[in-house]
């Protein structure tokens, strides 16, 4: 095959003569220019970790405190107070053939000595004050707008120890460790968020288990709880990512994994190469950009770093199947990516003579693909199936066929891409004569498209479709989704704004004609594998044909208003959820709304329990069923701080869920049982609900380009009778929200698209309208 005598650098011949070696320059040069580009990145890397290791300091302080010390010695001053003098007692005194030489050497010496250890003492001592200074969380709980003096003097002291220029990891050694909640405190929060969910003699019962938990079982696995968080630099994380995660048994396609929409109104090519073209090399800038960490780490507060340790695993990431549990196999570097086109895989590298492919190259790339008509090999076109449904099916074909031969090096090829392709041959969007439809049929596309023609396993799935375009599924493991929006939002704007098209629509720029072509995977799948597959794509099409998505804009008004009325964006759309939620269902459910813990070094996430009694009470007062409607502006001030307070707490490490969740493997681990823990954890999430908010406004013009931003994302119901809600708010004048629940559940295929669309632009109307009173 072409692509084997391609990956051939020479040949050989054995004759009476001797050897004839037949090299190949070309070959020889990729291979050379291939080392060469990893020696560089090992550099780049290298110096990257000096520079992250020392900041909030720089190489040239410490050049600066060699100089300024060495000066002082020679002008008769001693600003060690005699450190230096005893250090050059401790060194050799045959440094030159004279003493004169001797004596200069060893003070040289000396000056060096001391002042790396005064620099590196300095480096450590302002870690320490930066650490301190971010373990304080007073500025949260002030009202907005409104700063104490205490917090504008923290702030100054933040900024001073923070240093400037930070890397991406430059503060991951100075964030503060997630603390412990008192187990007194976690419980007083628990009762009072399941008070509005249980009737009198219920919540009685559940108080008695949590008194007689708190008295007895929980003192001791709070005290191994502690006893880690002293130890580990993050008491939940690695838990949290095994047990809720990787030990997961079910499908990760709609139960795990989510989306990101690409724009709604433009689509800047309608040709599926160059769209690819583009998106390919934008997303490998920023790679490159994590590589050499030239991002940011991002900041709250005007200059609060939050932790970055997710984005590390970002690129060359996947998902491998295990019997037991899964684990995440991340590679330092990947020069390929993964490609699925009409039922066949394929191999593009990424980089040519040890530069980076340029967009109109990526393009060539793909559409020799969408021109090739191999047809898939036998248990090819369905096999992606494998990674859409139940894990141990997977794990077992993975151990039982894909082991050796052809299948283990394709496998390998995938698995180890720096992210994984979709050509999809279908077209979305806003198109037909029912563009609503079209909408809700686009979001389907991006959580399951047809359970094949994905790689789940993937950190994410780029999809490009036959009408130029696209979206992002990713996986749930390795991180969470502000990391992806954060990728996703520098993908699209620099496709949009930075890389652009031509006339025609292709990619700009030119080409080097003698990159080979692509190279299209091999399989030798027996027809054992195939029956597996198949089985695997029954369980995964029963899924997503069992999803009810709906994805729509609310344009009637957006934060601007919101914000008119001194209350929360976001409090007031939780408040407009529970009053759907109320009017569907008539009554009220426990509410999950994640918030993130990345003010605290490895934070992933935390659980704000949206549903308490001031929305119970304004909910009510809303139908007209609460006696006191006069008061409804007043407990809408109450519910919306009270929703706030929920957020900071959980924000500040003083959430209840991921406490209680630590407890109850604290438990396993010791093999007790506690009643409480297991009915706690055990409590459906009947309205599961997420903002995605847009990171790098910089990168669009909302002003100009209004058109030219994501539509969010979503993702699939938590539980099987609830509903699944990511809403995403643009600019000053627009929400978008993404709704999803399941056709077999009796409680809401009735009233899935009532309760997504129209009950929720009741709900906010009627909402504002109470707010204008």
């Amino acid at each position: 095959m072409a692509e084997a005598h391609q990956a051939v650098a020479f040949q050989f011949t054995v004759s009476p003569e001797g050897i004839d070696l037949q090299l190949s320059h070309a070959a020889l040069k990729e291979v050379y220019l291939s080392g060469l580009r990893s020696w560089k990145k090992k550099f780049n890397q290298l110096r990257n970790s000096f520079v992250t290791g020392v900041y909030p300091a720089s190489p040239s302080s410490w050049l600066f405190m060699v100089t300024a010390i060495l000066v002082t010695q020679y002008s008769r001053l001693d600003p060690s107070m005699g450190m230096i003098g005893k250090i050059k007692e401790h060194l050799p005194e045959d440094w030159g053939a004279y003493k004169s030489e001797a004596y200069q050497g060893l003070t040289v010496l000396s000056a060096l000595a001391f002042s790396t250890g005064l620099w590196l003492a300095l480096i450590v001592t302002m870690r320490s004050i930066l650490k301190m200074l971010l373990c304080y969380h007073g500025w949260i709980f002030e009202e907005h707008g409104k700063i104490s003096n205490t917090t504008k003097i923290w702030l100054a002291l933040v900024k001073i120890f923070a240093g400037r220029k930070p890397m991406l990891y430059s503060y991951q050694a100075s964030l503060p460790r997630l603390p412990v909640p008192a187990l007194k405190d976690t419980m007083q929060r628990f009762l009072e968020s399941v008070r509005p969910l249980k009737t009198d003699a219920e919540f009685q019962r559940m108080a008695g288990l949590a008194r007689d938990f708190e008295r007895t079982l929980g003192p001791r696995l709070q005290w191994y709880l502690k006893l880690k968080s002293w130890w580990a630099s993050n008491y939940v994380s690695d838990w949290w990512e095994e047990y809720v995660y990787l030990r997961s048994r079910g499908p990760l396609m709609v139960n795990s994994n989510y989306y990101g929409m690409d724009f709604i109104y433009v689509t800047p090519t309608p040709i599926q190469a160059a769209r690819a073209g583009n998106l390919v090399y934008a997303m490998l800038l920023y790679r490159r950009k994590l590589t050499r960490e030239e991002i940011k780490p991002l900041m709250i507060q005007g200059g609060l770093p939050m932790c970055s340790a997710q984005y590390e695993r970002m690129f060359n990431t996947t998902r491998v199947p295990g019997m037991e549990g899964d684990t995440i196999q991340h590679l330092r570097d990947s020069k390929h990516i993964a490609v699925y086109h009409a039922g066949r895989f394929f191999r593009v590298w990424l980089y040519h003579n040890g530069r980076l492919m340029r967009p109109r190259e990526l393009q060539a790339q793909f559409q020799m693909i969408l021109d090739d008509p191999t047809p898939p090999l036998p248990g090819e076109e369905k096999l992606g199936a494998l990674t859409a449904a139940d894990r141990d099916p997977w794990a077992r074909a993975r151990q039982t066929y894909f082991r050796s031969g052809v299948n283990e090096q394709s496998l390998s090829i995938v698995e180890k891409a720096a992210f994984f392709v979709t050509l999809d041959t279908s077209e979305q969007g806003l198109q037909g004569p029912n563009p609503s439809q079209a909408l809700d049929a686009y979001s389907k596309s991006l959580l399951h498209g047809r359970c094949c023609d994905r790689w789940f396993d993937k950190s994410f799935t780029l999809i490009v479709y036959r009408n130029g375009k696209s979206g992002i599924n990713a996986e749930h493991s390795w991180a969470d989704a502000p990391i992806v929006a954060h990728l996703w939002e520098y993908t699209i704007a620099t496709d949009a704004f930075m890389l652009g098209y031509d006339a025609n629509g292709n990619c700009k720029g030119d080409m080097d004609s003698s990159i080979p072509p692509p190279q299209k995977l091999q399989w030798d799948i027996p027809p054992e594998c195939q029956q597996v597959i198949l089985q695997s794509l029954s369980v995964a099409l029963a899924l997503a044909n069992d999803i009810d998505f709906n994805a729509f804009p609310f344009k009637e008004f957006g934060k601007g208003l919101i914000k008119k009325c001194r209350t929360s964006p976001d409090s007031f759309i939780q408040l407009c959820l529970q009053l759907a939620h109320f009017r569907d269902k008539q009554k009220f459910c426990l509410t999950y709304e994640a918030s993130m813990t990345r003010l605290f070094r490895e934070g992933r996430t935390e659980t704000v329990r949206s549903c308490t009694i001031e929305s119970l009470q304004l909910c009510q007062g809303h139908d007209g069923s609460y006696p006191e409607r006069k008061n409804q502006q007043r407990l809408e001030n109450v519910e919306a701080e009270k929703h706030q307070n929920l957020y900071r707490h959980a924000m500040t490490g003083a959430g209840i869920d991921r406490h209680l969740f630590c407890l109850y493997v604290v438990s396993k681990y010791l093999g007790l049982d506690s009643p409480f823990l297991r009915e706690v954890l055990s409590e459906p999430w009947r309205l599961s609900t997420s903002q995605t908010p847009i990171q790098q406004m910089e990168l669009f013009d909302l002003q100009n380009h209004p058109d030219y931003v994501s539509f969010g994302g979503g993702f699939g119901p938590v539980d099987d009778d609830g509903y699944g809600v990511s809403y995403v708010i643009v600019g000053e004048d627009l929400i978008n929200f993404h709704v999803s629940c399941k056709f077999s559940s009796k409680e809401t295929v009735s009233v899935c698209q009532h309760t997504s669309h129209a009950g929720v632009i009741g709900c906010l109307n009627g909402c504002s309208a109470g707010r204008a009173w």
